[in-house]
């Protein structure tokens, strides 16, 4: 048998194996195990005698075919420096007697992948299959750079203590469930700066969550620096320090691909877009006013929060200028998915202009506005091969919104981010995908009072604060998060419409200096609950065990240098069971 013919015979018997998981994970099969690993793999098993072996000191990493994949070669140097140097404790020993007499140390760990120039796109293969066995070698298959990326993963947390030993007699065969995993930053409110969403990147892949969605510019900031509109930058950002140059995006885009994460930009418009008057005064209406003047009711306000300004649909600049910032965007993010927000048009800020108050006493609508910017804006993102994102009031929202005949279901999917499973519900029967930020469950900012000043609601005696001036209270638990079903009472046509979820942190009252613990563990909820699913082999809601595997790796997370934040007091790490609300069986 020639080289050739054996590869290709390897290839051919890994590819069995990867079926035969994938028909597990269908089923949503797992096996119990003492083993902790995050997400919880769809198949995991150890078998007694529960035996161990050690790291040889030259452990590598290598893969059985020659590839010319970068990333690829990124991700294993990076993982074998791991495994060689984490030494990891457990808080809690393991529970079995574990034997390593006998067996010889782990030299080696092979990587196949089957196919490394799958790029990493929506819905990209991303399972995997891997074996210890009680030899020197340990095997990993993946159909994708990325699947064997989550696979290197589940690795490194198999690996633990000092001397490093690793178990030997696992087999796993793992996919995700969602395609789409993710969490949304908004980097418009406050800045963060480079390192920090790179730090942000490390956890998301540490999770075996694959999006980042930038939430890039808003009313209060415009940090990006394009290099067709240099001036909304210049003008817009808080600070000259305070922006993402062109390197700054590369750089960002090139860590997310050597870590199995995409960079999802998003433009908000053509509402929060108050940063763009301080560059194009011309184009924006109503901006620069107070947002809630006095003696206005809610409905006639000029903006939700403070920071007003609406680009206007009747001006032909508006499109210049959008056309410039779509094009640069798509060019610098190589990102299938153009998010564009269109989410709290305010009716009140567009009245304020004299061409559209013309426009509306001579029977247009505020519908039609909409309408004319959506016909100029999502053929132009369409034509640069990108698939719109737009936040669900584009369709939904009670005052401004669009029909659904300007909004092609082949291009176009919704974000949902109000009333929960309703809205998606009503998403998905008309047909669109969508991705779910539920506030109710997936909002990371509620709960931390309101940011707005002189709030009379503050000064009260009696105690009782209501929501305490957050409109999302209250603070969303991990366990909040974990339990949401985010295809609750769909059909199973209507429940393959939904791509997956992303938790939000919304940066009114957040910046670098709570980033990680704003986010971390409560978006691992997340990533086990799209990973997996939240339920274990009997349908059963599995929180009640997932607190003792999420205190263990939220520990790890924290010795990797993400600064999580504890769920527990150390007691009930320490004596498992005992800060359960009901005594376990």
């Amino acid at each position: 048998m020639t080289q050739q013919e054996s590869t290709m015979s390897l290839i051919f018997l890994q590819l069995l194996l990867l079926l035969s998981c994938l028909t597990l994970n269908n089923s949503i099969a797992e096996s119990t195990t003492i083993i902790n690993v995050w997400p919880k793999p769809r198949n995991l098993t150890w078998s007694p005698p529960y035996q161990t072996t050690l790291l040889s000191s030259t452990f590598t990493i290598t893969t059985t075919t020659n590839h010319h994949n970068k990333h690829l070669s990124i991700a294993i140097r990076r993982y074998q420096n791991l495994i060689k140097s984490e030494h990891h404790h457990p808080l809690v020993p393991q529970a079995v007697n574990i034997s390593n007499k006998y067996l010889p140390p782990l030299q080696t760990l092979k990587v196949t992948v089957v196919d490394t120039a799958a790029e990493l796109v929506h819905a990209v293969d991303e399972s995997y299959t891997l074996s210890i066995l009680p030899s020197s070698c340990a095997t990993l298959t993946a159909k994708t750079v990325w699947g064997a990326m989550r696979g290197l993963e589940t690795f490194s947390q198999l690996a633990w203590g000092h001397p490093t030993q690793v178990p030997v007699g696992v087999h796993v065969c793992d996919s995700p469930l969602y395609a789409h995993r993710g969490v949304m930053v908004d980097t418009a409110r406050n800045y963060y700066p480079v390192k920090d969403l790179m730090r942000t990147v490390k956890a998301l892949s540490m999770n075996k969550l694959n999006v980042l969605h930038l939430h890039l510019t808003d009313a209060e900031s415009f940090p990006l620096v394009l290099p067709s509109e240099p001036a909304l930058a210049e003008k817009g950002a808080y600070a000259p320090h305070m922006v993402y140059s062109p390197k700054d995006v590369k750089k960002l885009v090139e860590f997310g691909l050597d870590h199995g994460v995409r960079i999802i930009p998003e433009i908000d418009t053509p509402g929060h877009t108050a940063s763009w008057a301080l560059a194009h005064p011309d184009i924006v209406t109503c901006a620069n006013m107070f947002w809630w003047p006095a003696g206005r009711d809610w409905p006639h306000r000029f903006a939700s929060q403070p920071g007003t300004g609406h680009l206007n649909p009747l001006n032909p600049k508006t499109y210049q200028v959008l056309k410039n910032v779509i094009h640069d965007i798509t060019t610098l993010f190589p990102e299938p998915f153009f998010h564009s927000g269109t989410d709290e048009i305010v009716p009140g800020c567009w009245k304020t202009d004299p061409a559209i108050q013309k426009y509306l006493s001579n029977g247009g609508t505020l519908n039609q506005l909409l309408e004319k910017y959506i016909n100029n804006t999502l053929p132009f993102i369409v034509s640069l091969n990108h698939t719109v994102v737009f936040w669900e009031d584009v369709l939904l929202d009670n005052i401004v919104h669009v029909p659904s005949a300007i909004l092609p279901k082949e291009h176009v999917i919704l974000q949902t981010w109000h009333n929960g499973h309703n809205h998606t519900k009503k998403i998905v029967s008309a047909g669109y995908r969508t991705i779910v930020s539920s506030a109710e469950f997936y909002y990371l900012d509620c709960g931390h009072g309101s940011y707005v000043g002189n709030n009379s609601a503050y000064d009260n005696q009696d105690g009782d604060m209501g929501n305490g001036g957050s409109w999302c209270a209250p603070f969303k638990t991990w366990q909040t998060i974990y339990n949401y079903d985010i295809a609750y009472g769909l059909s199973e046509g209507e429940a393959k419409l939904v791509l997956g979820g992303e938790v939000a942190l919304w940066s009114e009252q957040s910046d670098p200096t709570v980033l990680d613990a704003r986010i971390w563990p409560r978006a691992s909820a997340l990533a086990e609950s799209m990973w997996s699913g939240n339920r274990d082999e009997k349908g059963v809601k599995r929180y009640a065990e997932a607190t003792d595997r999420l205190n263990e790796w939220r520990s790890r997370m924290v010795s990797r240098g993400i600064g999580a934040e504890p769920i527990q007091p150390f007691y009930c790490v320490k004596n498992p069971g005992m800060c359960n609300t009901v005594h376990p069986v």
